[in-house]
């Protein structure tokens, strides 16, 4: 496994095995099991049981794939695709994970929700009107994992033109989390892709711990200790 920490000045690469949003954004890569072609990493994890799972609750007969324990989210190494972090610099916590590859990514956050409560019929149109208020446009449909929205919102890119981005945004309600996944690229536009993609949410694992939170706030997520080692050094 390889960790690395990109920023606008520097790029760090490390093996570990050879040792024992707001605010500016910083992304952490932990690249595992990429050595395969995305389409086959995707529709392998696409197969199997049907997650994601609470720490507490995984079936007896889930399949033993590799996972990289972030802490609250436990997420498959899945061929063609790299995890990165994206790290607030402002206050030097992890916003988020995702999943790239060359058709598109996978960003993934949960949260804290109260026990058997339904907190994404409550956060998906918080989220559409945060959408339209930055003048995007954003449509409601139903999914493969219930209720989700489907956005465009205007970017600059990196040569300074304009241009839209896409995405999709489902969450999934666990027993005391939240699971909000947003899709970028094609796996955002195109059904078949995206429906492929979601297989990568049935391997997920969710644990939620023990700590009493307030709803809504997001479940920390902890860089791998051998990454942390390289990182200090």
């Amino acid at each position: 496994m390889k960790f690395r920490r990109k920023s606008t000045s520097e790029a760090i690469e490390v093996d570990l095995d050879a040792i024992p949003d707001s605010g500016e954004i910083n992304t952490v890569e932990v690249v595992e099991g990429t050595e395969g072609p995305e389409e086959a990493g995707v529709a392998e994890a696409s197969a199997g049981p049907r997650g994601p799972y609470d720490a507490d609750e995984m079936p007896a007969d889930a399949p033993q794939i590799t996972r990289i324990d972030l802490g609250s989210l436990h997420i498959p190494a899945v061929d063609g695709l790299e995890l990165r972090l994206q790290v607030d610099e402002a206050t030097g916590q992890i916003a988020a994970v995702m999943l790239t590859g060359e058709e598109g990514a996978v960003e993934l956050r949960a949260f804290a929700a109260p026990r058997n409560a339904d907190l994404w019929a409550e956060v998906l149109p918080q989220l559409a009107a945060d959408v339209q208020a930055r003048g995007g446009q954003v449509a409601q449909r139903d999914g493969n994992f219930g209720p989700e929205l489907v956005c465009q919102l205007a970017v600059t890119t990196p040569e300074g033109e304009q241009g839209v981005q896409p995405s999709r945004i489902l969450g999934i309600n666990g027993p005391r989390w939240l699971l909000r996944a947003t899709f970028l690229g094609r796996p955002a536009v195109e059904m078949e892709v995206g429906t492929a993609w979601e297989g990568v949410l049935h391997h997920v694992v969710v644990n939620r711990g023990r700590t009493a939170m307030p709803k809504g706030e997001a479940l920390p997520i902890v860089i791998p200790p051998q990454a942390q080692q390289v990182q200090e050094a």
